[in-house]
């Protein structure tokens, strides 16, 4: 027995000794693998909108931009918003009854009289097709309760979507002020909640097939007047891969146009304010053509993916399971991926995404397998686009007093 017991003890001895390591302190490295190029490519110049937007569809970045979030009046640029948020709310046979305010709504208008029926998913095309101002306000006294509650339901939704700088007072882009200021929004604001629209929200299809339609006829619920629309989104018919759009105009705001095109796997979104005024009403088809020609010719989809091997991180006080007597002790750590990753990323020609990996010098045992130990981010201009965890692969136990005397027992009873 007492042999057994000086046996336990010196296994424990030989086990613990040079438990204490080194000491050194968790840490982390900063390793850019690929720095981005200096060279530059011209940015589209001497265009006629006060304020524009450039945007990758897909991302929400900003390819370029002029002025981009100064706040601005945007007209009937205003109906994306009133259109997406119809499609969200109403039921397919969903009617609404014109009112005295809606009935004498300004031109553009369609013309509807106090007291009429209509079936909103028709009244949606007066609105997009042909902008029509009376629309707009029978909408938004169906959907919101009135124009000012509707409103309401246009500013949530807009903060939502992280558009800090826009305000909704109309529902069909006609200048006006409340409480919480003036009607505005800024080329940034408008051009993402055309993103919205077309790439985010679960109507996104429905608003597509409206905003696409050349002509559209429809009649009121009695059946006594009809109507016929026609689009005028003449940029529709302009570019190849054009998508969506929407015009605007007031005497306040100028002319203004939020559109989006999509040619291959690429999306973009131009958003204009102020775009000249008459007679200039085709300042904005230039805009919008020298900005998605610049995006069209200048950006691709590039796979930046880049394999790193695994590295080792020292586990301090960790055991090792080769070698119970072993006072040093690693853990492989690495990307958790079964297969190599794909990241696609629109790129201009001039640009380069930095891959920065942040790993920890020393763990403290003990480690889980999955633990993480460090970072992998993909950058572009300063801006993280995706990270990765780096993790553990396997796991470690800690080398403490009750572990080396129930191994120390171990080793004398085998």
């Amino acid at each position: 027995m007492v042999l057994a017991v000086l046996m336990i003890a010196q296994i424990f001895m030989m086990l613990f000794d040079g438990y204490s390591l080194s000491g050194r302190k968790s840490g982390q490295t900063d390793e850019p693998v690929k720095e981005a190029s200096q060279e530059i490519i011209s940015e589209p110049k001497e265009l006629y909108a006060r304020s524009a937007v450039l945007m990758d569809a897909d991302s929400g970045r900003i390819l370029f931009g002029k002025e981009e979030k100064k706040v601005r009046p945007m007209a009937s640029t205003t109906k994306i918003m009133t259109c997406i948020l119809t499609l969200e709310n109403m039921t397919e046979a969903q009617k609404a009854k014109v009112s005295d305010n809606a009935a004498r709504q300004p031109k553009v208008r369609l013309g509807v009289k106090s007291g009429e029926e209509y079936y909103i998913k028709d009244i949606l095309y007066s609105l997009m097709l042909e902008s029509h101002n009376d629309s707009a306000v029978i909408i938004a006294e169906e959907i919101g309760g009135s124009v000012e509650g509707f409103a309401a339901m246009m500013n949530k939704k807009a903060k939502e979507l992280g558009c800090e700088d826009t305000h909704f007072v109309t529902p069909n882009g006609l200048d006006g002020e409340d409480g919480g200021g003036a009607h505005g929004t800024t080329a940034a604001d408008l051009a993402r909640i055309m993103k919205y629209c077309i790439t985010e929200s679960p109507k996104k299809e429905e608003f597509l097939k409206v905003t696409r339609k050349k002509s559209y006829e429809f009649a009121s619920i009695d059946g006594k007047r009809r109507f016929s629309c026609n689009n005028h989104n003449a940029f529709l018919t302009m570019m190849e891969g054009a998508l969506s759009g929407k015009t605007g105009f007031t005497s306040k705001a100028g002319y203004c146009y939020v559109g989006a095109l999509k040619r291959d796997e690429r999306t973009f979104i131009v958003a204009l304010l102020a775009c000249g005024w008459p007679n200039n009403r085709s300042y904005k088809w230039k805009d919008t053509r020298k900005l998605m020609e610049y995006a069209l010719d200048n950006y691709q989809y590039r796979d930046v993916w880049q394999k790193l091997p695994e590295s080792e991180i020292t586990v301090e006080g960790g055991v090792d399971k080769e070698n119970a007597f072993h006072m040093g002790c690693e853990v492989s750590v690495g990307l958790p991926l079964e297969e190599e990753e794909s990241l696609k990323v629109l790129l201009r020609k001039d640009e380069e995404v930095s891959v920065k990996k942040e790993q920890k010098k020393v763990l403290k045992a003990p480690v889980k397998k999955g633990e993480t130990a460090g970072k992998i981010t993909y950058m572009l201009l300063g801006k993280e686009l995706k990270s990765y965890d780096i993790v553990t692969f396997d796991s470690v136990e800690k080398r403490d007093a009750e572990w080396c005397f129930d191994r120390a027992l171990q080793l004398v009873l085998l």
